[in-house]
């Protein structure tokens, strides 16, 4: 039987972004079905101790950007390592990445473009004719999606992602949780492979 991946995410991390390509194709190869979960970071950075980046000391933000350069160059995805509009109100774009999960819609492709939309073409994740234009080239119409959806119903899921992600012990994004075992950061996508792969 085909495994499920538990997908929790932010948008606005760039570790997410680098992650997200080589989770669709090893979610394709072994036949996973994943569920993308966008949460809201800062409370489970609030429940569980994390820092927000621009609280950490200088070193470790100095370092964060050393290692952003490393992958980006490690995995040939292009990027922005300081973007302008970085961190955006990612709000409305999860919205649309929820929505497209409800609607059985490819919601992963989605989220790897609005990546983009920030990572590679550093435009902010709340313009909303950025929103469209990037929706558009993921095969989706972004405002027919939203108006099927009332916000406070993505909200809410919004809100119980985040809560799931709690209750299964997540407490950094990307993190892959499949049958409960946590796979957390984009770094630990081989091992999500081998375990995919095993009997």
């Amino acid at each position: 039987m085909a495994a499920t991946v538990d997908y929790y995410l932010a948008l606005n991390s760039p570790w997410s972004y680098l992650g997200s390509a080589r989770l669709q194709e090893i979610a394709a190869r072994h036949g996973a079905t994943v569920r993308v979960k966008p949460v809201k970071l800062g409370e489970v950075f609030a429940k569980t101790g994390g820092t927000p980046l621009p609280q950490r000391p200088l070193e470790r933000r100095n370092y964060r950007l050393l290692e952003l350069e490393r992958w980006s160059t490690h995995l040939g995805v292009p990027m922005v390592i300081q973007p302008r509009n970085f961190p955006s109100d990612e709000t409305t774009a999860a919205h649309m990445v929820i929505a497209a999960q409800e609607d059985g819609l490819d919601a992963l492709g989605l989220a790897t473009a609005l990546g983009r939309q920030l990572w590679e073409e550093d435009m902010s994740l709340a313009d909303m004719d950025a929103l469209r234009a990037t929706a558009l080239l993921a095969g989706v119409d972004a405002d027919h999606l939203l108006g099927a959806h009332p916000v406070q119903d993505l909200d809410a899921i919004h809100t119980r992602n985040t809560e799931d992600a709690l209750a299964a012990g997540v407490f950094g994004v990307p993190s892959y949780v499949v049958n409960g075992e946590i796979f957390w950061g984009q770094d630990r996508l081989d091992f999500l492979d081998r375990k995919l792969a095993a009997p």
